[in-house]
C-alpha cells in the first residue's frame, strides 16, 4: 500500500485495497497525460490516512467528492487550505458548530485539526478534475472508501458516523448500527441546511456518545 496509509495496512490486506487502487491509478494517469488538472494534488490525494490513523478514528464525517475550485481541495472532506474563501456548505457547518458548541465561527477553513484528533474526514470519490463535479465518480474510488467504511464497522466499536445529505446516507447498508452511532441529516449545502442539518447538533451528540462508552472525547476547537 502507498506509505500514508502505512497504519491501514492490515486493512489494506484483508480488504483488498490495493487491488482496488491499482485501476484507479491508471485512470489518474490517462487523465494527468491529458494535462488535465486534477485535485487535490497527488501528495494530498490519501491525506484524510495519514493524518488519521486507523488505531485513532472516533469519528467519521462522510464526503461525496474533493472541491473542484483551484487551491480549495486538500483530502479532507469538507476541508479547505488556509486563507481560502469558505464554500457554503462549510460555513453551514461552522454555523452549525458555532451555535451547537458555544464557540466563534473559525477564521480558517483547513480542518487537519479535526483529523489529527480522530475525525476521519473522507470523501467517497478522492479526486476531482478541475471545474467538473462528479467527474471521477466511474473510477473506483467509492468501492475503494466503501471497504474502507466496511473496515472500520466490522473492526472497530462504537464510532460515530456522521451521514450529511441523501449520498452520504446511502452508505448506511455498509455500518452495523448496534454497534456504532450514525447521526444522518440533511446536507448542510444551502439548498437543504434549513431542512433540519441546523439544529441536529452532531458535534456535542458525537461527544455525549463518545464519552458514555468511555472513550475521550473530541477537541472541536480550530
Amino acid at each position: 500500500m502507498v506509505k500514508s496509509l502505512e497504519s491501514w495496512k492490515e486493512v489494506a490486506a484483508e480488504y483488498g485495497l490495493k487491488e482496488i487502487l491499482k485501476p484507479i491509478r491508471k485512470k489518474i494517469s490517462e487523465v494527468s497525460s491529458k494535462k488535465k488538472k486534477i485535485h487535490p494534488s497527488s501528495k494530498d490525494i490519501f491525506r484524510a490516512f495519514e493524518l488519521t490513523s486507523f488505531k485513532n478514528v472516533k469519528i467519521i464525517i462522510l464526503g461525496q467528492d474533493p472541491y473542484h475550485g483551484p487551491n480549495q481541495a486538500n483530502g479532507l472532506a469538507f476541508s479547505v487550505n488556509s486563507e481560502v474563501r469558505f464554500p457554503p456548505s462549510l460555513l453551514n457547518i461552522f454555523k452549525e458548530y458555532s451555535t451547537d458548541l458555544n464557540l466563534p465561527i473559525p477564521r480558517d477553513g483547513n480542518l487537519s485539526a479535526w483529523a489529527e484528533r480522530g475525525v476521519l474526514l473522507l470523501n467517497s470519490i478522492l479526486t476531482v478534475e478541475s471545474g467538473s463535479p462528479g467527474s471521477h465518480k466511474n473510477f473506483g474510488w467509492e468501492e475503494f472508501t466503501n471497504q474502507i467504511i466496511k473496515a472500520l464497522s466490522d473492526k472497530k466499536s462504537n464510532l460515530v458516523f456522521i451521514l450529511w445529505g441523501a449520498y452520504a446516507q446511502s452508505k448506511k447498508i455498509l455500518i452495523d448500527p448496534s454497534k456504532h452511532l450514525i447521526i444522518a441529516t440533511p446536507h448542510p449545502s444551502p439548498l437543504s441546511a434549513h431542512r433540519g442539518f441546523f439544529g441536529s447538533k452532531p458535534f456535542s451528540k458525537s461527544n455525549d456518545y463518545l464519552r458514555k462508552n468511555k472513550n475521550e472525547e473530541i477537541d472541536w476547537r480550530i
